[in-house]
């Protein structure tokens, strides 16, 4: 208590002292020292006279929240507790055994091994149950308590009880922890004789490096043509975007400069390399959740006509932040500039208050659409993400299908399946599940609970509530009624309804199982609309060439 007291003290006369430089720093500056003096006022007597016990380290994360939180959505205090998931976060890198696990019952399972990592070396599975952890027994225990016990130093060993799914063994399992570094390209291939693909996850530390080696190793397999997938990538560190976009463009070329309120922020960005290559053919795919750093890549690309962007309209991230620190090994990541592409547009949604409930860019009415030209002298527009140059919806996935994947239920028939079929590797391009396959899925679903629901009924209900409060409600009560008969739905039309999507996402969870996430990308790419477009518009050079030559995107 008393080593809690000074640095209290310690802090609150740092408080006060910067409060006082700030009064006396003239009038511009009062309204920030006397909330500072107020605030510290605040927490004071919350602390002391509060009837009970107050966290002082609750209350700070939780006023930070409050404050930062009506600035931007990714303004945020991290404490030295948090700390350590940022660096993951930013990194890619951390000490452990490298799987992901989840919740099963009482216990926790693992559910991904990476490949070649030490979980993997381990002969961990998908579906073994861990009982214990170094010791202590992990029934009842929560993923984010095993995943904590299981990090620790690189080179330190942890020692597993696991009841195997295979056949119900229970055996110790010892595993040295190792510095786990994620790739940040979790596939690359060969699509076709002429058109390579790499798939990108995230823009974490020296991922350009695992860029350029699937890059190198295409064209050593004869890629004329390049597909790069930047789908559900939601960005990172922008050094590393700058550095993939001067894998493609000649040195010296500006990618992105940042401007802020402070101009000691503001700078420019540009590629200090030689190119890989300069002038292959470039397919890049964006969606919704291509963001940030994701932007920066296929807008600059875009902006200077080096390649063809296709999918859909990306996230609308285009701020810059940075952590500064605060005191006691805490931190706040800040939002301190916006970015601008070669073109001179941010992406950034200019409006937070109307995104789409998956945080992308809604509706931008035309008033706040500014219109620029990339170098060809093509239309390219700001108001909210980069809008691809050919559109291609991806496929709607239902409601239904997204609560059966949330409740374990396609995860949990895939590792039977893979049990009764006696662990026997597919063909991660010739696996489909047959007739009777889905047969038995539908019979492991009947005894499982699972909402009935649609985004159609929620829209229903909606039309109902504004219909009796506009007095409608009796005028079209029985159109109302004649369309709730016909949406109405139980478990098994849903599971008939959505039966492909359904099979498609068991299919990926039965190959996750022998061929790793790896062998799941290449799975999906089978059926694959948007890489479809993007192959064939590489396919046809006069195509290609006419698209960066004149054509120009979409607005909205």
């Amino acid at each position: 208590m008393k080593r809690f007291r000074k640095r209290y003290i310690a802090a609150a006369a740092g408080l006060m002292g910067g409060a006082a430089i700030l009064l006396s720093a003239g009038k511009a500056d009062f309204s920030v020292g006397k909330n500072l003096e107020v605030f510290f006022n605040l927490f004071r007597e919350v602390n002391a006279y509060y009837v009970d016990e107050a966290d002082p380290d609750r209350l700070m994360k939780d006023a930070a929240a409050g404050m930062l939180g009506r600035l931007d959505p990714y303004t945020e205090f991290l404490s030295e507790s948090d700390m350590e998931n940022f660096e993951i976060m930013t990194t890619g890198k951390y000490g452990g055994i490298g799987s992901l696990i989840r919740k099963k019952g009482d216990y926790v399972i693992v559910a991904q091994p990476y490949k070649g990592f030490a979980a993997d070396r381990a002969g961990l599975k998908i579906g073994d149950r861990i009982l214990s952890v170094d010791g202590k027994e992990m029934k009842g225990a929560d993923p984010t308590t095993v995943s904590n016990l299981m990090k620790g130093d690189p080179g330190t060993t942890l020692k597993l009880r696991v009841e195997r799914f295979a056949d119900g063994r229970v055996e110790e399992v010892t595993v040295k922890r190792e510095r786990i570094a994620i790739s940040g390209v979790p596939y690359y291939g060969m699509v076709n004789d002429s058109v390579g693909y790499i798939a990108h996850g995230d823009f974490s530390e020296d991922c350009s490096a695992d860029v350029k080696r699937a890059l190198l190793e295409l064209k050593g397999q004869g890629m004329k043509a390049l597909v790069f997938d930047l789908r559900g990538n939601g960005g990172g560190i922008m050094q590393e975007a700058v550095k993939i976009v001067g894998m493609f463009v000649p040195k010296g070329t500006e990618v992105v400069s940042i401007r802020g309120k402070n101009r000691e922020v503001d700078a420019a960005y540009r590629t200090s390399a030689e190119p890989v290559d300069d002038s292959i053919r470039i397919a890049v795919l964006i969606n919704r959740g291509s963001a940030s750093a994701s932007e920066i890549v296929a807008g600059s690309l875009q902006d200077v006509d080096r390649a063809v962007l296709v999918g859909e309209r990306s996230f609308g991230k285009g701020l810059v932040q940075t952590t500064r620190p605060v005191g006691y090994n805490a931190y706040v990541k800040l939002t301190t500039a916006k970015y601008y592409i070669p073109s001179g547009r941010c992406i950034q949604a200019i409006d937070y208050s109307h995104r789409n409930e998956d945080g992308s860019v809604g509706y931008v009415p035309d008033s706040l659409i500014r219109e620029f030209q990339t170098r060809n002298g093509r239309k390219v527009y700001d108001g909210g993400g980069i809008m691809p140059d050919l559109r291609v919806e991806a496929p709607y996935v239902s409601l239904f299908t997204m609560n059966l994947y949330g409740k374990g239920y396609i995860e949990d028939f895939a590792a039977e399946y893979v049990k009764k079929h006696g662990f026997r590797p597919v063909d991660v391009d010739r696996f489909r599940l047959s007739d009777a396959d889905y047969a038995d899925f539908v019979a492991f679903m009947q005894d499982k609970e699972v909402e009935v629901d649609s985004e159609t009924r929620a829209l229903l209900e909606e039309l109902e509530k504004t219909a009796a409060r506009e007095k409608y409600a009796d005028r079209i009560a029985s159109e109302l009624e004649s369309i709730r008969r016909k949406i109405e739905a139980d478990k098994n039309q849903e599971l008939e309804t959505f039966r492909d999507e359904i099979s498609r996402l068991i299919e990926d969870d039965v190959i996750l199982y022998f061929h790793y996430a790896q062998g799941v990308i290449r799975h999906k790419l089978r059926e694959d609309s948007v890489l479809d477009e993007a192959v064939k518009v590489l396919g046809d050079e006069a195509r290609y060439a006419s698209i960066l030559e004149s054509r120009d995107t979409p607005k909205k």
